[in-house]
């Protein structure tokens, strides 16, 4: 686990790109990410020259779910692509080809940074409040649905009877003012700035009921890419794990390009705490898959190992 505590400072060398590196003899790859807080390695490493430096040419690009990259990545329109976990799980179950190549976000129970919220003044209290009401996730298979459910189930609620709506995270805060929904599964730094204007309350820390900490995102390619690039997606590996390491270290220096590419007020940024990124192995994958089987999202559990690139077990 890489913690604030832990962080490395890395050297100035990372902060530029060699002017002897021609474009022409980088390797390209676009990027695909939902613009939240996990996707600031990422943008860190494009802006300050660390893919550069490690002979890549990369471009992140914003999108609006993690299925909709899945989709981008399976069809060749993204290289790699970001996504939680259950996206990714679902697919492998079902016999499609990802494999992931760096670690995302880490959560940790000690530091909740997507939570399910309600409207400031909700009268909703308890998870039986839930019951047959309308509750916005960022997409019906996101983990953000089965941790709901989850939670749901173990504090005396019912989760079948809930009723689930796919919103956007920029999107939910307004959705809960305009009580078009009752309860709504919002992350940072979107849950910073709903807080800040009183918009929301937190109702749970529902990513609880997976586990206290586990994988929530990561970066994954197809099978017959990283076949063919191998050596080219180690490089990626080793050069998000620096920027992990680097974004915990220094989180001042990166609120600016996460506030340029979330759309976010960076002095909202500023105030979160600023996540974790988990190392790529079966411990942080495990629970994830372990959920999607108890709730029918996927026939059966596997070894979490199979999910991660040949190369990098």
């Amino acid at each position: 686990m890489i913690t604030r505590g832990s962080a490395l400072a890395l050297g100035s060398a990372f902060l530029a790109a060699p002017a002897a590196l021609s474009a022409q003899s980088l390797v390209p790859m676009l990027l695909g990410a939902v613009p939240e807080e996990s996707v600031t390695p990422a943008l860190w490493a494009e802006q300050s020259g660390m893919f550069r430096k490690a002979g890549l040419d990369v471009d992140v690009q914003p999108a609006a779910s993690g299925n909709a990259i899945a989709a981008g990545v399976a069809g060749g329109s993204y290289t790699v692509g970001k996504s939680s976990l259950p996206a990714i799980v679902t697919a492998h179950a079902h016999g499609l080809p990802f494999v992931f190549v760096a670690g995302g976000s880490l959560y940790d129970t000690k530091f909740p940074y997507s939570v399910l919220t309600v409207k400031a003044d909700s009268p909703l209290k308890t998870a039986a409040d839930l019951n047959g009401k309308l509750i916005a996730v960022p997409s019906l298979s996101d983990i953000t649905t089965f941790a709901t459910k989850a939670w749901v189930d173990a504090h005396g609620g019912d989760s079948n009877s809930l009723k689930l709506l796919e919103f956007p995270f920029a999107q939910i805060p307004d959705a809960l003012a305009a009580g078009r929904v009752e309860a709504g599964f919002i992350a940072d730094p979107v849950l910073q700035q709903a807080l800040d204007a009183k918009q929301v309350r937190v109702f749970a820390h529902a990513f609880d009921a997976v586990a206290t900490q586990f994988m929530v995102t990561g970066w994954f390619v197809t099978t017959d890419y990283w076949n063919k690039n191998e050596a080219e997606l180690k490089k990626f590996y080793h050069v998000m794990q620096d920027a992990d390491k680097y974004v915990v270290g220094h989180p001042s220096d990166t609120v600016s390009v996460l506030s340029k590419f979330s759309k976010v007020d960076p002095d909202v940024i500023a105030k979160t705490h600023r996540i974790g990124y988990a190392p790529l192995e079966p411990k942080y994958i495990q629970p994830v898959i372990d959920i999607l089987a108890k709730y029918k999202a996927i026939p059966a559990a596997f070894d979490a190992k199979e999910l991660i690139a040949p190369g990098l077990r």
